[in-house]
């Protein structure tokens, strides 16, 4: 295979998975990682990809925008629907406490809650307190500060201050975006550090993703591998993706 056409296959592999491996590219085609780098090297310079840490990503992959709330709710709602699903088998069971964050998904598990359960839900995202309040077998901590229009949740210090004083057995997030090399990522700092502090908060930590976040990164980091108990995503999920995140201590859940 002539290096123009091994080049033009590798670009399709970063635009299908989201996210390709230097050493998986290198036994795919039969050549060395060092070759692989410098196909990598003219295909971001064409402007095809974005190299990173070990790999490459789409070029849109890397992105500071943050969508809207109803555009999120109306992004990829099966797959939304059948994560949420199957995370509810990891909520706690009567008397547990757990912290959801404004994410699509984790607005999905929200309204798949048993309204009978005596369960303590704390959240900074209106329409999900909104939502939980009408379940009258679980009780609702909701936290202030101020809200963000784009995304209906309560940011800054207040916020963080009120999660350094809690202590619950589940945190549930969202993620705008995740990869192995760089973790979980989102395009707000005042996002991120509310995620953060979500983060300390749990005694176990759990991310809701559809498979289109895979391989994405934006642009502030509110976790790494070492933070996250267990990934739940759909079947769309790029395989060697999961498996690298498994290698790094994560339980994959697919959905």
């Amino acid at each position: 295979m002539y290096a123009e056409e091994r080049q033009h296959a590798i670009a399709g592999l970063v635009s299908q998975r989201g996210r390709v491996a230097v050493t998986a590219v290198a036994e795919r085609f039969g050549v060395t990682t060092e070759t692989v780098r410098r196909d990598l090297a003219v295909l971001e310079r064409a402007g095809m990809l974005r190299r990173v840490h070990g790999g490459a990503v789409p070029t849109a992959a890397l992105s500071v925008t943050e969508p809207g709330l109803a555009e999120r709710r109306g992004s990829h709602p099966a797959q939304k629907l059948a994560i949420a699903t199957l995370a509810l088998s990891l909520v706690p069971e009567a008397g547990g406490s757990i912290v959801l964050d404004g994410g699509s998904s984790t607005a999905a598990l929200a309204g798949l809650l048993p309204g009978d359960r005596d369960l303590l839900a704390v959240t900074n995202s209106v329409p999900i307190a909104t939502r939980v309040a009408a379940s009258p077998g679980i009780g609702l901590h909701v936290l202030g500060g101020r809200v963000r229009g784009v995304t209906q949740t309560a940011v800054g210090s207040t916020t963080e201050a009120a999660l350094r004083e809690l202590r619950v057995d589940v945190t549930f997030l969202g993620t705008n975006g995740l990869t192995p090399d760089h973790g979980f990522t989102t395009p707000d700092e005042a996002e991120a550090a509310v995620k953060r502090a979500m983060v300390r908060a749990g005694q176990r930590v759990v991310v809701l993703a559809d498979s289109t976040k895979l391989g994405r990164e934006h642009l502030v980091r509110f976790a790494s591998a070492e933070d996250v108990d267990v990934l739940v995503t759909d079947a769309g999920a790029d395989p060697e993706t999961v498996t690298e995140l498994e290698n790094q201590g994560i339980e994959v859940l697919v959905a």
